[in-house]
């Protein structure tokens, strides 16, 4: 009986590392026109903030002229911007929400 011996040849694997994408800030900012209950209605449907959390975003936009809406990848943050535009707009309010890349 002869027993064979193999040798297996083990392939270098090249583990491929992704980067994570880019963050961006989706802020409101203040105006001295819309009204704070449309701003807190936004901030609920739009953004899914409890009310207790999107009055807290509504108090910061008034008093120090913006607030954070959240902190999204570029696509969902450019759609949100583009809705509460539109909305704020439809409803005649001056509102305007911006991004920027978060740090």
């Amino acid at each position: 009986m002869v027993d064979h011996i193999t040798q297996h040849e083990h392939d270098t694997e090249t583990i491929a590392t992704v980067d994570e994408p880019p963050m961006y800030q989706v802020i409101l900012l203040n105006d001295d026109f819309t009204p704070m209950d449309f701003v807190v209605r936004i901030l609920v449907e739009l953004f899914y903030l409890s009310t207790e959390q999107a009055e807290r975003v509504m108090l910061e936009v008034h008093h120090t002229g913006r607030g954070l809406c959240g902190i999204f990848t570029r696509e969902i943050a450019e759609t949100r911007v583009a809705q509460v535009n539109q909305v704020a707009r439809q409803n005649e309010h001056p509102l305007l929400c911006v991004m920027e890349r978060a740090p």
